[in-house]
């Protein structure tokens, strides 16, 4: 299905230049001379990267659909992920160079969305927050600010992240999965 610039919408997913892009935001834009154009914010539907880009009104654009299936993840075996569809209970198992960044949050029992491309797996869909439990921090040295008052820790996932200096081992944190960053304690 083809769409123009006038029926953007966000959350659409476009293909541009051979590449799927997800709508992040758009502005139409008519400057008193000049024709009309509109301004958008895309995100790279495989990699996650934002991009400006600008259009002309009225361009056309392949409107792709993708299709969510709420899936649990259950566990990991080597390099595959098994996850189990929550209407039909059945098991399937998917590689971690397919699952990507996403199997750097992926904890037991998560329901995540699966998101599918002409009946293919796409990408896993996150929640916009995991909480997880740290279980390698080390001790925060009394007036170390020199690196901001940070320090790096490992999560139960195998993520480093860098956090304030007094979260300790055993502390479950809560994570953006958006930008990896620390948003505090759970």
């Amino acid at each position: 299905m083809t769409i123009s610039t006038n029926q953007f919408k966000s959350g659409m997913n476009i293909e541009v230049d051979k590449t799927i892009y997800t709508i992040v935001e758009f502005q139409h834009v008519k400057p008193g001379k000049g024709g009309a154009f509109v301004r958008t914010k895309l995100k790279n539907f495989k990699t996650g990267s934002v991009l400006d880009k600008t259009f002309r009104a009225g361009e056309k654009f392949t409107l792709i659909k993708i299709t969510t299936k709420e899936m649990q993840y259950l566990y990991q075996s080597g390099d595959e992920y098994y996850l189990m569809d929550n209407e039909t209970f059945e098991q399937i198992s998917i590689r971690k160079e397919d699952i990507g960044e996403a199997a750097k949050y992926l904890k037991e029992g998560m329901v995540v969305g699966l998101q599918m491309l002409e009946g293919k797996m796409a990408g896993v869909d996150l929640p916009l927050t995991v909480e997880l439990e740290v279980v390698r921090a080390e001790p925060g040295m009394k007036g170390d600010t020199a690196t901001g008052g940070t320090k790096p820790v490992t999560l139960e996932t195998g993520l480093t992240i860098q956090v304030p200096l007094f979260i300790s081992e055993g502390d479950v944190l809560k994570i953006d999965t958006r930008t990896g960053k620390y948003l505090g304690k759970a």
